[in-house]
């Protein structure tokens, strides 16, 4: 049986124009197509709709793409960027008033009370919101910085419309809304305790225009973004970009991002865990982060190695040098046990 969602998509898809000329109305059909600059509506030739198709799969009518930031969808997509809801649910409502038809009937009303900003409960109903990477501006940020193959990461969101507060905003005043990368903390038992936000610049795919670019909401601390299956070998260190470009180069290596130094030193380490990778961030920070996690591991009976890179991080490593030569780097500063394990599946 088709979805709520889906039977809405496809009617919608049958007045694709009307669509376009109600929420797009800065565009212009063009053959088959409506060409506008973005789902905001601004003018231009970034973004196109496709006018006619089939009702359903890849060539469908209401089908769209920006060519600027790689996203693309359905027209339920499309009212959900243009308007900016935070919801599915707002989506449908606003679909069903622009096609007429009746509301559905409302659940039994349940009280329910806004989760206390920057608490776990919040960041849980945010990275909710988001949408897997692949084909996103979030995608394009990561590539620009050299990382791959972690599209399909379910750790990784991304969100095209995520509030931005600046710490000197007016009371009052409605924040600003950035399209945003979202990475999942999580304790050891997998459950979500906050949410990092890498805000994005559409324009150029790279961080936004803000001071900070980046921040973390809920429960950080003993807590990272985990990325890989779990393992009796792990390597941790402290950026998302920094164990990202690890797991670019050695995709069978689970990886934990601490998000800082303070939040390394204090990484709660799994029972089982039998040797520790230290990404050193080359900075004072750094050193002194993995020397204090180095002392916790080694009292707790886990191997610690420490992989060092040759620039400041493995970021700058993975961008500078590229994947073999870092791989290159890397392989003398693994474990005998494990150059084969982490290195013949990368073509190391």
């Amino acid at each position: 049986m088709e979805s709520a969602a889906g039977e809405i998509a496809r009617r919608l898809g049958r007045e694709a124009e009307a669509v376009c000329r109600h929420y797009l109305s800065n565009g212009r059909k063009q053959g088959r197509y409506w060409i506008v600059g973005d789902a905001d509506n601004t003018p231009g030739r970034s973004l196109y709709v496709r006018l006619a198709g089939s009702s359903s799969g890849p060539g469908a009518a209401g089908k769209w793409t920006d060519a600027a930031t790689g996203e693309h969808g359905d027209l339920l997509d499309l009212i959900a960027a243009n308007l900016r809801l935070g919801s599915l649910g707002e989506a449908l409502d606003e679909a069903r008033r622009f096609l007429s038809l009746p509301q559905p009937e409302p659940p039994p009303r349940q009280i329910s009370s806004p989760a206390p900003t920057g608490s776990p409960e919040a960041a849980r109903r945010l990275f909710a919101m988001g949408r897997p990477i692949a084909g996103t501006l979030a995608e394009r940020y990561l590539g620009r910085r050299g990382i791959t193959g972690v599209s399909d990461v379910p750790s990784l969101r991304f969100h095209p419309h995520c509030y931005y507060w600046r710490e000197d905003w007016p009371d009052g005043a409605d924040p600003e809304a950035w399209p945003a990368l979202l990475a999942k903390i999580t304790d050891l038992d997998g459950t979500l305790t906050g949410v990092h936000r890498t805000w994005l610049d559409p324009a150029t795919a790279r961080k936004a225009p803000l001071d900070p670019p980046r921040k973390a909401m809920g429960n950080l601390l003993g807590h990272g973004v985990r990325i890989g299956k779990p393992s009796d070998l792990v390597a941790a260190g402290e950026g998302l970009e920094t164990m990202l470009s690890l797991r670019t180069v050695l995709p069978d290596l689970p990886v934990i991002a601490a998000l800082s130094a303070n939040h390394l030193a204090a990484l709660i380490l799994p029972t089982d865990l039998q040797r520790l990778y230290i990404a050193v961030d080359a900075d004072e920070a750094g050193v002194l982060a993995s020397d204090k996690l180095t002392d916790r591991a080694e009292g707790d009976g886990i191997e610690a190695i420490r992989l060092t890179p040759r620039h400041g991080d493995f970021n700058e490593d993975l961008r500078a040098l590229g994947t073999d030569e870092l791989r290159a780097h890397l392989r003398p500063q693994l474990a005998p046990a494990d150059v084969e394990r982490l290195l013949s599946s990368s073509g190391g």
